[in-house]
């Protein structure tokens, strides 16, 4: 420990602090920073602590929570001490999840790291607790997103500690992490020499410089060099370039334990190598049981005499000297040494079907059933476990194993889909062309990976239709050779029904239906449900609610593209709330290490979820965090589609301005794509910008443009959910038979049966357009009584609203006042600004008083006033310049300068005003 007084300090204060806290230390191999865990690891023991010691293998990096097992495991009261006591059935079930003890539902980052904290305070509550991760670097990264997780909240938890080592020149998820850090750099030049005398006072003045030079000021080359130098033929060479400054220096240093390796026996070389596969030294540290099931090394006093291993004090376990060594006896094997050490760790991890796999794939050379099937079984758990990146792995190695030439294609087509789910397009581009015998465009596994590329990046909806509608057609009449047809066969038939969704046009979904059909008996119920729920919930949604809720039962067990088709289904349903949950407890899982295209339609799910709860900040966030995610892995339809949300969002907040760019945004791109699913929704923010601003005959344009009144355009996503859109915009441009058809039309087409939201609507249009108060009154509590009605507080709030603004001119404003309270306080609690005024009016008119001082009132002119009557009589735009010789263009400025004058932001408000306004005498024309 020469020379690291000021890390030395730090450490002790780090142990000896009553916070729990976390620190990274970062340095070049061989820099020191094992000892100095060593040192901080002593330190506590001797203060009492439990010191649990973990090290990350460079064989485990891509198998999900190998790292993350391996520190938690003597800590788990089934494993190696009872320290951690009973655990909570919530943090048991998170833990047996992830480390494939049960089909539980797997954890996101935030749940597994809430258990992991749980674990942590309970185990140090009864005996402080210190942590040691040497190696981090190798870590898998689903351990190390838990990990940063579990040390950024420490803070919260006294008596634990995580000390984690990494190396600087190699990435991991530590790098991002944002822990406290302690750089740990090379000696000084006068701790450098110190620390060579006191090893090797015996070196020659030559060699002593020669040493020095070569070692820059690195600990471990400093101890290690001398005598690697003096063992060369010749001694030191003189002729040799200073320093040998070309070779990384971590490389020279494995040189050295090469050296020694090399003069080993094979039986001892055999065993250091299956250690090293199997993370042999990865130490537990305080006595403490090691890792379940680990390889532990016999026979090995040779290479313990030779300094490559050092026997732990405590247990009397072997391990390494330095994780170099390691990698040294990798480097140094050749491949059958290694496949024989993976055959050897395959039987020691023969309960473990990972691990096994794993091992099994790195032993094998020629085609092997059963081994393929492992790997398959291994990619299945790991997907549903959010492992989707590792599962391309095993699929691709299961098809080269495979022993005829169906599997193989099937098994590459699975890498490929499953690379496209995990949003690695290129390769999932590569492995479709594998899965082809000729390399053909037209394979099945082709037209997924390059279906999805054109999809997702380019919104191309035309072409990729035609071609997935081919291939569909093709499989059906056995034209092509897919393996496992029916798997392939219901993943293409699954992406032309999103194609459509997407598309949003008649003749695509006709084209699709006709090609489902066709397919008989071939189609699955879960086709089925898709075809119905996604293209027009109006004609095909009536009875599906109850198999979505089936379905849904057992997310758990689903692969996150299914969950996420089926929530979509609830989302067009309006019954997405129940799934939310599972979503959002996996979503960070799948944008981590797993299918990052379904975690994204997550986002998607869960911020319309938020929407239509009210919990419009949440929606907020979700979208950025959405829309940030879409334009870093380039998917341009996922990022406008989300600023399609956002849009329809800033509208309802009254963000006029912010709502027309997002919106124009929107239209630009998807139009001339013909993707319609956006289309739709960009004229639906139109709509919902001008009711903000009273433009009532832009929102009816608008509204129109979506669907005709009195009529739900086929395979139009939007026209039910802008029924009350049409119809409000109808009433207040003198439009009240069109508004009257299109509120019979929803009843008629049994939208009160298909969706919650949709009778709620339902029942509202009926309401705002019947001539007969007692059929009013009925419809009005109806809608108010319907009991999913509380969970759409925009459109409830919308309804009473209405039906406080008839009740207040029919009744007056006492009774009036029941339904107009509540309907302001929530529009003003969700910030729907323009609505909110708009109940506020209302209630001062019935006789409540104004929150705030009403706007005083400023003369009107001659034509503002009598275009505001007119206007107030429920005379469009267009109407009034008929009768005033003037342009709707200039009746629309007069309203825009009369309404502030007025206090009001609506024509709604506008009979009102004008009462209030009275007698005052405009100002002369």
């Amino acid at each position: 420990m020469v020379g690291r007084e000021p890390e030395r300090d730090r450490l002790t204060a780090f142990v000896r602090a009553a916070d729990g806290q976390a620190l990274l230390l970062r340095g070049e191999a061989g820099v020191g920073k094992s000892a100095l865990l060593d040192l901080a690891a002593q330190h506590a023991a001797r203060a009492g602590h439990l010191v649990i010691r973990a090290t990350g293998v460079e064989a485990e990096t891509e198998l999900p929570y190998a790292g993350l097992h391996q520190l938690l495991y003597p800590l788990l009261p089934d494993g190696g001490r009872a320290d951690g006591g009973e655990l909570k059935a919530d943090v048991r079930a998170a833990f047996d999840a992830v480390f494939s003890r049960t089909d539980g539902p797997p954890p996101s980052v935030m749940a597994l790291g809430i258990a992991v904290l749980t674990l942590l305070s309970s185990t140090a509550a009864r005996r402080p607790l210190l942590l040691v991760l040497d190696d981090g670097q190798w870590l898998d990264d689903a351990s190390a997103e838990v990990c940063g997780f579990v040390g950024r909240r420490l803070a919260g938890s006294p008596g634990a500690r995580l000390l984690v080592a990494v190396r600087g020149d190699i990435a991991s998820r530590f790098d991002t992490a944002a822990l406290p850090e302690m750089p740990v750099g090379a000696l000084a030049d006068a701790d450098a020499t110190r620390l060579l005398d006191r090893h090797h006072p015996e070196l020659g003045k030559r060699l002593r410089a020669q040493v020095l030079d070569e070692a820059r000021g690195n600990p471990l080359a400093l101890l290690e060099l001398p005598a690697h130098i003096a063992a060369r033929p010749g001694g030191p060479a003189p002729e040799e370039p200073p320093g040998r400054h070309g070779v990384p220096l971590p490389r020279r240093i494995q040189e050295i334990y090469a050296a020694r390796l090399a003069r080993l026996g094979d039986a001892v070389r055999a065993e250091l190598l299956t250690g090293a596969l199997d993370g042999a030294a990865a130490r537990s540290g305080d006595g403490a049981a090691p890792t379940a099931a680990r390889y532990r090394m016999s026979g090995v006093d040779e290479a313990v005499a030779c300094g490559l291993l050092v026997v732990e004090p405590a247990t009397g376990d072997l391990a390494f000297r330095h994780p170099l060594v390691r990698s040294s006896v990798v480097r140094l094997a050749t491949t059958d040494q290694r496949r024989a050490a993976h055959r050897v760790l395959a039987h020691v991890h023969r309960e473990d079907p990972e691990r096994r796999a794993t091992h099994l794939a790195a032993a094998t050379v020629e085609p092997d059933e059963e081994v393929a099937a492992a790997l398959e079984a291994a990619a299945r758990s790991a997907t549903r476990r959010g492992g989707a990146l590792m599962a391309v792995s095993w699929l691709t190695r299961a098809a080269e194993l495979s022993e005829n030439r169906a599997d193989r294609s099937r098994r590459v087509g699975d890498a490929a889909f499953v690379a496209a789910q995990a949003d690695r397009l290129g390769q999932a581009r590569s492995l479709a062309r594998a899965a082809s015998a000729h390399g053909s465009e037209d394979d099945p596994a082709a037209v997924l990976a390059n279906a999805y590329l054109a999809l997702y990046q380019d919104g191309d909806v035309r072409a990729t239709h035609r071609r997935v509608t081919a291939a569909v057609e093709r499989l059906r009449d056995g034209g092509a050779d897919g393996g496992d047809g029916a798997q392939v066969l219901d993943r293409l038939v699954s992406l032309l029904l999103a194609v459509s969704q997407y598309a949003g046009s008649r003749n695509a979904w006709k084209r699709t239906h006709e090609v489902l059909a066709s397919l008989g008996d071939r189609a699955t119920a879960r086709a089925s449900m898709y075809g119905s729920t996604w293209s027009d919930v109006v004609r095909h949604g009536a009875g599906w609610s109850e198999p979505v809720d089936r379905a849904a039962v057992d997310l758990e067990d689903q692969d996150p593209w299914d969950v996420t088709r089926l929530a979509v289904s609830a989302y067009h349903l309006d019954v997405l709330s129940p799934l939310r949950p599972h979503l959002e407890r996996v979503v960070d899982r799948e944008l981590d290490t797993g299918a990052v295209s379904s975690g994204i339609v997550m986002l998607h799910l869960i911020m319309l979820d938020q929407l239509a709860l009210g919990q419009w900040e949440a929606a907020e966030r979700t979208g950025r965090r959405a829309l940030a995610l879409a334009g870093e892995h380039g998917h341009g339809l996922f990022a406008h589609q989300t600023r399609a949300y956002l849009a329809q969002l800033a509208a309802l907040r009254g963000r006029a301005q912010e709502a027309r760019d997002l919106q124009a945004a929107v239209d630009a791109w998807a139009r001339p794509r013909a993707v319609g699913f956006l289309t739709q929704i960009a004229d639906a923010v139109g709509a919902t910008i001008a009711l903000s601003a009273g433009d009532y005959e832009t929102a009816f344009l608008y509204s129109i443009g979506i669907t005709a009144p009195g009529a739900f355009r086929p395979y139009a996503y939007q026209a039910s959910r802008t029924l009350l859109d049409l119809v409000e915009a109808a009433l207040h441009t003198g439009r009240a038979e069109q508004a009257r058809a299109h509120a019979l039309a929803a009843r008629d087409a049994g939208l009160p049966d298909i969706s919650p939201r949709l009778a709620l609507v339902t029942y509202g249009a009926l309401a705002l357009t019947a001539d007969d108060e007692g059929e009013a009154a009925d419809m009005y509590a109806r809608a108010q009584s319907h009991p999913a009605a509380e969970r759409f507080p925009f459109e409830l709030a919308r309804i009473r609203l209405a039906h406080g603004t008839r009740v207040r001119r029919t009744q007056g404003g006492a009774a009036a006042r029941a339904f107009l309270a509540p309907a302001a306080e929530t529009l003003d609690r969700l910030g729907a600004t323009a609505w909110a005024e708009r109940a506020q009016a209302e209630l001062r008119a019935a006789g409540v008083a104004s929150r705030t001082p009403a706007p005083t009132a400023v003369p009107l002119t001659w034509q503002e006033r009598r275009v505001s009557e007119l206007a107030a009589g429920g005379l469009t735009n267009k109407e009034i310049g008929e009768q005033m010789r003037l342009s709707p263009r200039t009746v629309s400025a007069h309203l825009y300068r009369a309404f502030p004058k007025l206090g009001i932001t609506t024509r709604a408000a506008l009979r009102d005003a004008l009462t209030r306004l009275g007698g005052q005498h405009p100002a002369a024309p």
